[in-house]
Parts: structure tokens; C-alpha cells; sequence
């Protein structure tokens, strides 16, 4: 435990002829984030960018208003270095990401207005807040009119439903055409997304205002409205993780905050190895940055042990998780400024136009299995016994 490689000996912070500091942040994280909630900081740096040197597949978990906070451009940073593989995010990160491409301001607000203290007023003069960040009302309607009239076009209408990586691969081919025109000079998220074919996941699409925003085609017209189907969610997610570690590749999972997103994410692999019955171990990195306390049963403070015991993570590998008790707000910038100080780029993006063939293979594993002949059996079972209407399980998704 007392190794000398670990004794703290930090350097002067002050250059002994200036008098300044001026220290890139990968040394200053390495050099000074030595204890408590900075030294686990430290550590998700230096796994993260020992994940990127494997050349680990890398999904990346939003919850929290983390983009309206202007953190989206950190996140469009590292899938353009090659650093992001797949997003697994609520709605709201991404509707939010979307004012910044229709050129809509949002604002700092002043530290006192995240006592609520004005919200009477705000209400009044139509602005909203969330927590300290402010924006008129106009914001959300101008917003919601291109989100919805946008859904409303060809791209979308198909008799068959859709998994939300699709439609946010034809929501971010809006947002960049409208990003242009706008001359906002922004690449927002799902825009950059859908130029680099990096798919895009939200494990609750109806819970934001994207999904209200299907929800009243749905309500006028239930038969022109784009059709979302989970499942498909699931199985493409699954192929990914199960491509991956096929391929030799880790499988790595970032995660900032928790809830929906986070368990997304992770649940790839009990789907993989509890419901497919294909052979496999878990996630191999695993970093988390959270506020949430494991102790109060949430999900989004389990620690990667106890995604241990669910086949979440690979016991093996448990040395290389980290949990940093930190704001998200805090901590993103400091590991998107150190993986791009620290690692060389890497082939970006791709998985999206993969997705299909990603799909079949983990359909031929699934077959292979005894759980699929217990559920399934032979092609003229399955025939037999599928109820009327019902695709058979090898219907393209």
C-alpha cells in the first residue's frame, strides 16, 4: 500500500522565475488531484484514456440537464477525436442541444435565481429556468415547431416502427441542415451524431419534449405519426456491446449521472448473457460520475460491485471502474480537456451504418443458444405457435 510511487510529493505550483502557473490540465489532474473526490477524478482520467489506448468501444451515458448548461460542445468534441462510440442520453439533453443549433440563447442566470426566489417573476415575463440557467418561453416554442414539423416529414413515415437510434439519426440530419441555415455556427450533438453515423439511444423517449412533441401527431393524425419501438432499442444496443468484445475490442461505458440512461446502458449485458443465453462477461470499464448515494437503493448510485453481482461488469475487471462523487458539470470538462491533451484520435464514429449487419450476427448467437430452442425451438414451431399478426423472431427490426 506505502509505495513509494504513490508518496505525495506535489511540485511548487508557482514557477520559481514568473511567479505564474501555467500547467496543462493533464498534469494538474495528475500532478494535484491526489485525494478524496479529486484522486477518483484522477483515476477515471487515467482508465479512460487506458480504455482509448485498448481501443475500446466507448458508450457514453447523459442524465441531467448536462447540454443546456453548454457542455454540448465537450461532448461533440470527443465523438469528432473518436473518443464516443454510441450515446445512450434522456430526451431532454437532446431537445435542449437543439437551441443551440436553431441559433435560440440560452443565459447565465444570477446565483440567487436557483433559490426560486424570482420564479413568480420569471413565470410572468416568460422565462424559464432550470436552476440557474435561463431562456425565454420562445425558446421552447420555436424549438418544439421545428421538432414537431420536422417529424411530420417524409423521412419519418414508415408502416413499420422505428428504434429511437433512427430517429435521432433523421432528428441530427435536420438539426444540421437547420444549424446551417441558421447560421449558428454550431455542430450540436445529434447533428454531429448523424455526420459521423454514431447512434444515438433514449431509453425513455416519451419522457421529454421530443417525445410530446410525436405524442400530438400521434393525438391529430395517429396514422401519420413515426411509431417507436423499445425493443428495438434494446437489440440494437446489445449487438453493439456483443460486436464488440467478438471483435476482441473492450467494452467501455461513461456514465454521467444515472437513471434511465445509465441502466441502459449497463443492462446490455444481462440481456446478452440472462435473456439471450449467449456466453459472455460483462463490461470491462466502467466509469461513473455521480452525486447519487448508493445507499438509498437507486439505481443511480449502484456501485459497480453491485453491477457485479447483476453481469453488468466483469468481475475481472473491477479494478479498472471508477465512481467520482462529483457534479457532472464539474467533471466533464475536466475529462474531455485531459483525453484530448492525453490521447492520439481515433477512427470516428461508424457503429450507426453498422447497426443491421450488428443485429444479424446477434441473431445467429441467439440461435445457437438452448434458451432460444426453449423459447422458440424449430422455424416450423415457431410457426405454428406464434399468435396471429406476430412477426417471427427473424423479422428485421
Amino acid at each position: 500500500m506505502l509505495h513509494e510511487k504513490r508518496r505525495l510529493q506535489p511540485p511548487p505550483f508557482l514557477d520559481d522565475k514568473t511567479k505564474e502557473a501555467c500547467i496543462p490540465v493533464k498534469v494538474l489532474i495528475d500532478t494535484y488531484f491526489n485525494a478524496y473526490n479529486a484522486a477518483r477524478l484522477r483515476e477515471a482520467c487515467q482508465v479512460l484514456s487506458k480504455a482509448i489506448e485498448e481501443d475500446a468501444v466507448i458508450g457514453v451515458s447523459l442524465a441531467g440537464a448536462l447540454t443546456p448548461a453548454g457542455l454540448g460542445p465537450l461532448l461533440v468534441g470527443m465523438m469528432q477525436l473518436g473518443f464516443i462510440d454510441y450515446i445512450s442520453s434522456t430526451g431532454a439533453n437532446l431537445y435542449h442541444d437543439l437551441h443551440f443549433d436553431l441559433g435560440l440563447p440560452l443565459y447565465r442566470g444570477p446565483a440567487e435565481a436557483a433559490s426560486g426566489c424570482y420564479d413568480t417573476k420569471l413565470r410572468e415575463e416568460g422565462v424559464v429556468r432550470i436552476y440557474d440557467v435561463l431562456f425565454e418561453n420562445k425558446t421552447l416554442f420555436k424549438t418544439d415547431e421545428f421538432v414537431q414539423r420536422t417529424l411530420m416529414g417524409s423521412d419519418f413515415f414508415s408502416p413499420d416502427p422505428m428504434g429511437t437510434s433512427k430517429l435521432h439519426h433523421l432528428l441530427g440530419k435536420a438539426s444540421h441542415k437547420a444549424s446551417h441555415e441558421a447560421r449558428s455556427g454550431v455542430n450540436g450533438v445529434l447533428s454531429t451524431a448523424y455526420q459521423l453515423d454514431i447512434p444515438v439511444f433514449c431509453p425513455s423517449p416519451g419522457d421529454s419534449t421530443i417525445g410530446m412533441n410525436l405524442s400530438a401527431i400521434y393525438t391529430a393524425t395517429p396514422g401519420d405519426a413515426p411509431r417507436i419501438d423499445s425493443a428495438i432499442d434494446v437489440m440494437e444496443m446489445a449487438s453493439i456491446v456483443l460486436a464488440a468484445k467478438r471483435s476482441g475490442r473492450p467494452s467501455a461505458v461513461l456514465i454521467f449521472g444515472g437513471g434511465a440512461p445509465k441502466n441502459f446502458m449497463l443492462q446490455t449485458e444481462p440481456q446478452i448473457q440472462e435473456i439471450l443465453g449467449i456466453d459472455e462477461k460483462g463490461h470491462d470499464y466502467f466509469v461513473q460520475v455521480t452525486d447519487a448515494r448508493p445507499d438509498t437503493g437507486g439505481l443511480s448510485g449502484a456501485t459497480p460491485s453491485e453491477a457485479v453481482s447483476w453481469g453488468k461488469i466483469d468481475p475481472e475487471k473491477l479494478p479498472g471502474c471508477v465512481v467520482c462523487y462529483l457534479d457532472s458539470t464539474v467533471a466533464m470538462p475536466l475529462i474531455a480537456s485531459y483525453l484530448m491533451a492525453t490521447c492520439a484520435p481515433r477512427q470516428t464514429g461508424g457503429l450507426y451504418r453498422q447497426l443491421p449487419a450488428l443485429v444479424g450476427r446477434l441473431r445467429e448467437e441467439y440461435k445457437a443458444t438452448k434458451q432460444f430452442q426453449k423459447f422458440f425451438g424449430s422455424e416450423t414451431d415457431r410457426s405454428k405457435s406464434s399468435p396471429p399478426g406476430t412477426s417471427s423472431p427473424d423479422t428485421k427490426g
